[in-house]
């Protein structure tokens, strides 16, 4: 499969991961063993790593989970740079995400807890004492409007009257 195509499949099952390799095929007009092929081989490669349902859970349960982001100063090791640190902390079962940032923070890092006060004795038992770590930041996720580029919640129509002069 060409580069075009191969950017073309990549994005169909970024935006729709249960598309049929059929559909997919005709979508890109190549062939349905082309198609499975190259994702068996994306897959294997690890281009491809996982398959992942976004649930807005809010629709679903009242929600007592607690989303953080964590801005995290630190000093790279000699060697390793950034990557030896970054891996201790994406370790911790809390920690959903880190990011290699620039600006003001090295990382940041998102974390989950059934509260406020768990997330905080995360950052003050588990993160801030991590030997590399100089500080932190951290700011609570109080709604999530997108995520992964998929909108959560659509907004209902504009129920403003019409004004005319």
């Amino acid at each position: 499969m060409d580069n075009q195509k191969l950017r073309e499949l990549l994005h169909i099952l970024e935006q729709n991961s249960r598309r049929s390799p059929e559909t997919i095929a005709t979508m890109l007009e190549v062939s349905v063993e082309e198609v499975k092929e190259t994702i068996a081989k994306l897959e294997e490669d690890k281009t491809i790593i996982k398959y992942p349902a976004i649930v807005n859970w809010d629709k679903i349960e009242h929600n007592d989970i607690v989303y953080a982001m964590i801005d995290v100063k630190v000093t790279p090791k000699r060697d390793v740079g950034f990557d030896d640190i970054a891996e201790r902390i994406y370790r911790f079962p809390e920690v959903q995400s880190v990011y290699l940032m620039s600006g003001a923070y090295d990382l940041s890092v998102v974390v989950v807890g059934k509260s406020m006060r768990e997330v905080a004795s995360f950052v003050s038992a588990k993160l801030s004492t991590l030997d590399s770590v100089l500080s932190t930041a951290t700011h609570f996720i109080l709604k999530k409007y997108k995520h992964d580029g998929v909108i959560l919640e659509k907004p209902d129509d504009d129920k403003r009257m019409v004004v005319s002069p």
